[in-house]
């Protein structure tokens, strides 16, 4: 057996020597990859967070649409978008979004305005009271005032009792600057004089969020529908027009206007002359309430409560492709007759063939069929287009974009309307952005699956992580006693 023989002492200071360098080597590497890293850092944190950041929520949260791309770059007019919030009080979605923009043009600036600092500013631009992280665009003498509430959504969900919260920042802002940079916009011309309803707050809020001008007018006073009026709206009248403004009416689709109809059943007597305009076409328009006698069809054990089926158009897709219902209360069956050489008719929402129309319309006593009652299927939203680019859309409810229907329909029913809306004038960039869901599914799981869960990440893997690094502890101390 050897003995071990001490290193001789030559040996021993070469290997010191060898040692230090080795280490001093390794203090330089670290110091320089360290310096490097700081560098690098520094370098990062002034790129664009466009650059630095990728959304990965469901809902694409952080990202800017191309159609906002497409309206801020063709900006050749400086406009500025005021962020009034108090220091501390940013909301970061906002404060992302706020940087999106800046970074796409060098045509819009961001200031923030602290009211504590500035407490009057918001008081030339708008009289409502402003909560943090409101906003204002502003472009020369043109501005738009963007409270906190027409970013961060909130609509009743009437089956859960609760509320349904979307984020609609973009849709808003590119909207504002699409207005404060245009001084001309679409021009709607709602017609008066026959005790129409006026238009319910939610879709009179979304026509000025889509930029579109509404103006009230009358036919009793002029020979001809405004040159102006990109459209023409008939909303919920009580009583019919006259002959001379259903003429009227009439040449304007022919010659390619265009015309949106809510009008359904009335209390008392027939719209005759109004629903004229639709015979034109070929289209019938029955007498009474249309009822559905089959229960997937009609909501709220109401049968007049129709829950239409839709037709694929650019009017209900993007209904159908998020799982959307509009809901028709109190609405009159129509009924395709045939072909018309004057246009082309589209069923956009039908009911089912079980549907008919009863005939006591508002004094229903029943909501079995009776004798003389009017057998289905009907349609109850049409579209036609005229020979001559003109075109026509009819919902055959009065009642349908009334507040409690569209809340019960989760915002369908004015989401619809408005894709009408922008179907007659012609849909633009900024009108195209459509508001963010923040509702999340969460993930359920059971009991079992927890609890395993649990001993598997707080038990099971730290031991195994600790049996690993005392394996290789121990290792490299043998082979470090084998090799002296």
């Amino acid at each position: 057996m050897k003995k071990l023989k001490p290193l001789k002492v030559s040996t021993q200071k070469e290997r010191n020597r060898i040692a230090f360098r080795g280490g001093s080597y390794s203090l330089i590497i670290t110091a320089v990859v360290l310096a490097i890293l700081i560098v690098v850092n520094i370098f990062v944190s002034a790129l664009p967070t466009a650059l630095t950041k990728y959304d990965i929520s469901s809902t694409k949260l952080y990202s800017i649409t191309s159609n906002t791309k497409v309206v801020v770059n063709a900006l050749d007019k400086d406009v500025t978008i005021y962020w009034v919030v108090q220091s501390g009080k940013e909301d970061n979605v906002i404060e992302n979004l706020l940087g999106k923009y800046d970074n796409l043009s060098d045509h819009i600036e961001i200031v923030k305005k602290n009211p504590d600092v500035f407490p009057t500013f918001a008081e030339q631009y708008t009289d409502e009271t402003v909560q943090n992280n409101s906003l204002i665009v502003e472009c020369g003498e043109r501005s738009r005032f963007i409270s906190y509430n027409d970013i961060y959504i909130q609509e009743p969900d009437i089956y859960s009792k609760s509320y349904n919260t979307s984020f609609d920042g973009e849709g808003a802002i590119t909207s504002a600057i699409d207005y404060v940079i245009n001084e001309e916009q679409p021009q709607l011309y709602v017609l008066e004089g026959h005790g129409e309803s006026e238009l319910p707050a939610t879709f009179s809020k979304q026509i000025e969020k889509e930029n579109i001008e509404a103006n009230t007018f009358s036919l009793l006073n002029v020979d001809s529908i405004p040159e102006e009026a990109d459209c023409v709206m008939i909303y919920a009248p009580t009583s019919d027009i006259s002959v001379k403004e259903k003429d009227l009416l009439a040449d304007y689709v022919t010659d390619g206007g265009k015309l949106l109809v809510m009008a359904g059943p009335t209390e008392d007597g027939v719209l005759k002359n109004l629903y004229s305009l639709l015979s034109d076409y070929g289209v019938e328009t029955n007498e009474g309430i249309v009822v559905e006698a089959g229960r997937e069809h009609y909501a709220f054990q109401a049968p007049y409560v129709l829950l239409p089926d839709m037709a694929s158009n650019e009017i209900t897709d993007s209904l159908i492709e998020e799982n959307y219902y509009p809901i028709m209360p109190i609405s009159q069956g129509l009924t395709i007759q045939g072909t018309s050489d004057k246009g082309t008719v589209t069923e956009l929402l039908t009911t089912s063939a079980s549907a008919f129309s009863k005939l006591d319309g508002y004094n229903i006593s029943t909501y079995e069929k009776e004798e003389g009652d009017i057998g289905g299927p009907f349609a109850v939203a049409v579209s036609i287009e005229s020979s001559n680019d003109g075109k026509l859309v009819w919902f055959a409810s009065s009642n349908f974009l009334d507040e409690i229907y569209n809340a019960y329909s989760s915002g369908a029913n004015a989401n619809m309307g408005m894709n009408a809306l922008s179907s007659l004038i012609g849909e633009s960039e900024a009108m195209a952005i459509r508001s963010k869901s923040l509702n999340y599914n969460y993930l359920t799981i059971s009991d079992s699956i927890s609890s395993f869960l649990e001993v598997t990440m707080i038990g099971i893997f730290p031991l195994l992580y600790l049996g690993i690094g005392i394996f290789v502890i121990l290792r490299r101390k043998k082979v470090q006693n084998e090799t002296i």
